[in-house]
């Protein structure tokens, strides 16, 4: 809710939370639940939360709804593996890979109160990986935030030839929007590159790492199975924006958080 608070603000958006239950008979205790959630986010954040209550399945009405509202973004809070294991891992990306709309998955981790100061951009051999950029550069003029790009070390001359021409296509297009940005190149080849990013995101202390979700996909093997879990359940508990791949991301309209 913290996040979604911040971001709502930064963005001029509305705040819906949503509920999902198994059984009719818990409707009135979970209306109760939220409304008092919503009055006490009121008063404390100056901020309207519109709250729903659904009926199913996680793995459907969630994306379901996000869609009937036109959410622009979903933020959805983890304990980690050891904690509620249905919001992590192959779980809790059934849910982020069928939607889409782009998910803030955050652990217990409090979000600063400038927003994503610092926001990690892992630039891998997928072509897929350029168009995350177009939400990235969103959330960094929203937050003025500075961009990390961050790309493996390959030293076969094909792939390090295609992981240059992202770097030059993500610093070209950053350059064009103003956005503060720098590049590292990890010692690290592509099968070590999740080690690489959360090595680097936990020392520069940022606040958010962006990755596409190749979860049930055969590029995944690209860059080491694993990739998303691992990214998700970070132990420095760096909130992870996680887009599957399609045509282009916007930010507008309404944050939805599930609850």
């Amino acid at each position: 809710m913290d996040h979604a608070v911040v971001v709502a603000k930064a963005i001029d958006a509305d705040i819906h939370v949503l509920h999902v239950i198994e059984n009719k008979k818990f409707i009135s205790e979970t209306r109760l639940k939220l409304e008092t959630l919503a009055s006490r986010m009121n008063k404390e954040f100056d901020i309207q939360v519109k709250t729903i209550v659904r009926i199913g399945s996680i793995f459907e009405d969630i994306d379901e709804v996000a869609t009937e509202i036109e959410a622009s973004l979903i933020i959805m809070g983890t304990h980690g593996l050891r904690g509620m294991q249905f919001l992590t891992g192959s779980r809790a990306l059934r849910i982020v890979t069928h939607s889409t709309i782009p998910f803030i998955i955050v652990q217990e981790r409090a979000i600063g109160a400038h927003g994503y100061d610092d926001i990690v951009v892992p630039l891998d051999l997928h072509k897929e990986t350029k168009q995350k950029l177009a939400l990235v550069a969103d959330m960094a003029m929203y937050f003025d935030s500075r961009v990390h790009l961050i790309s493996p070390g390959e030293t076969d001359e094909f792939l390090k030839n295609q992981l240059e021409r992202n770097i030059n296509f993500a610093k070209k297009f950053l350059s064009e929007r103003e956005i503060e940005f720098n590049v590292t190149i990890s010692e690290q080849k592509s099968g070590m590159f999740v080690k690489a990013v959360l090595a680097h995101a936990a020392k520069i202390d940022a606040d958010l790492i962006t990755i596409m979700n190749f979860y049930e996909s055969g590029l995944m093997n690209i860059i080491g199975g694993g990739y998303e879990q691992n990214m998700i359940t970070n132990e420095s508990q760096i909130p992870v924006m996680c887009l599957n791949p399609v045509d282009n991301y916007k930010l507008t309209g309404s944050v939805f958080t599930t609850y």
